[in-house]
C-alpha cells in the first residue's frame, strides 16, 4: 500500500508564517534602531556643534593637561563631548605630549578631526618668520618682535632680556601669531644652548670662562667687518687684555676708561664670532682700524697706529 501524503495542518502553517513575519519584523526593527542610534550618536557627539566658532584660534599653554584642553574646547563650543575628544587623543597616542601653541579651526570640524590636529601638531596657521641678524642687542631685538607679534610686550621683554644679553641666539625663527615676549625669550635661549653645545668642551679647554668668551665674541661681532677680520681682531683684543691694556674699542665706549672686558656682552654674537673668540689668531699687533672702504689695517705700536689714522681716515 502506498504511503499517502499527510494532510497540511492549516493552523501549523499559519503559526510558521506568523513566526517568520515576527522574526523579520524584529530584525527590521533592530536594524532601524541601530541605524537611528548610529545616526543619533554621530549627530550628537561626532559632528561639530551648531555654534562652532569659525576662524577660532585655540591657544594651548605649556604644561596644560588634557582635561583642561577638553574643557576649553567644550566651553568654546568646538566639541560636543569632552569624553570623546579625550578618547580620540588617547587613540592617536599623544595624550602626554600635546604641543603648546596656537591651533586654527577655520570651519566646523568633527571631534575626531579636532583631536587629530591637536595630537599631530597640525596648527593650520602660517607661522610668523622673524630673522635676527648677528650683533643685534636686546633693544634691537625688541623692536623687531614688537612689529611682528601682536602679543609681544616690549617693556616686559627688556626687563628679562637685559639679563640674557649675549645669550639670545641670532637666527631665523618661526613663531605662532599669538606668541608673546616669554615665548621669544624661551625659544632664543633654548636655541643658544643648542647651537653652542659643540663649544662647551672648547670653552673648558680654553682656560677662560664662558661669560668671558661670549663677552669677547659680542665685541668681535660688532668690531669685525668680515670673515677675515674676526680671528685677528680676537688675537689683538686678547693680547691687549694679557698686557693689562684697555681694549679701547668703539663698539663699547666704556673700554676706553676701564681695563678688561665690559661687565656684560654688548650684543648677541653668532657662531663665527664665538669661534673667533675661542681661536684668536696670534700676532704682534696691538692696534687696528678699518678704512672708509671697510678694509682693516694693523699696527704693532701706537705710533704706527697714528700713522694709519692719518693715512686711511683723514
Amino acid at each position: 500500500m502506498e504511503n499517502s501524503p499527510l494532510p497540511i495542518n492549516p493552523l501549523e502553517s499559519n503559526l510558521n508564517s506568523s513566526g517568520n513575519n515576527f522574526f523579520m519584523k524584529s530584525v527590521l526593527i533592530s536594524f532601524l534602531f541601530l541605524v537611528f542610534f548610529v545616526f543619533l550618536f554621530y549627530f550628537l557627539f561626532l559632528t561639530a556643534p551648531n555654534n562652532f566658532p569659525n576662524q577660532v584660534i585655540l591657544n594651548i599653554s605649556r604644561g596644560e593637561t588634557l582635561k583642561s584642553i577638553s574643557k576649553d574646547l567644550k566651553e568654546q563650543q568646538i566639541i560636543r563631548s569632552k569624553v570623546l575628544f579625550e578618547t580620540f587623543i588617547i587613540i592617536y597616542g599623544d595624550e602626554n605630549h600635546i604641543s603648546e601653541g596656537d591651533y586654527l579651526f577655520e570651519n566646523k570640524l568633527p571631534v575626531f578631526e579636532v583631536a587629530r590636529r591637536i595630537s599631530k601638531r597640525d596648527r593650520h596657521l602660517a607661522p610668523v618668520k622673524v630673522t635676527i641678524p648677528e650683533g643685534f642687542d636686546v633693544i634691537q631685538i625688541s623692536e623687531m618682535f614688537s612689529s611682528k607679534l601682536k602679543n609681544f610686550n616690549k617693556d616686559l621683554f627688556l626687563i628679562e632680556a637685559k639679563k640674557k644679553e649675549g645669550y639670545l641666539f641670532p637666527d631665523t625663527y618661526f613663531f605662532n601669531t599669538t606668541d608673546n615676549e616669554q615665548n621669544v625669550l624661551n625659544y632664543m635661549s633654548e636655541n643658544f644652548n643648542k647651537k653652542t653645545q659643540p663649544f662647551v668642551q672648547k670653552i673648558l679647554s680654553s682656560g677662560k670662562s664662558k661669560s668671558d668668551i661670549i663677552n669677547m665674541a659680542s665685541i668681535i661681532e660688532r668690531e669685525a667687518k668680515g670673515d677675515n677680520d674676526r680671528g685677528i681682531i680676537s688675537g689683538i683684543l686678547w693680547n691687549r687684555i694679557s698686557k693689562k691694556m684697555p681694549l679701547q674699542v668703539d663698539a663699547a665706549l666704556e673700554t676706553y676708561k676701564e681695563r678688561g672686558l665690559p661687565q656684560n656682552p654688548i650684543c648677541n654674537p653668532g657662531l663665527e664670532a664665538i669661534e673667533a673668540s675661542l681661536k684668536p689668531v696670534k700676532s704682534n699687533y696691538l692696534y687696528y682700524l678699518h678704512d672708509k672702504n671697510g678694509l682693516i689695517h694693523f699696527a704693532v705700536t701706537f705710533t704706527e697706529h697714528k700713522q694709519n689714522i692719518q693715512k686711511y681716515l683723514k
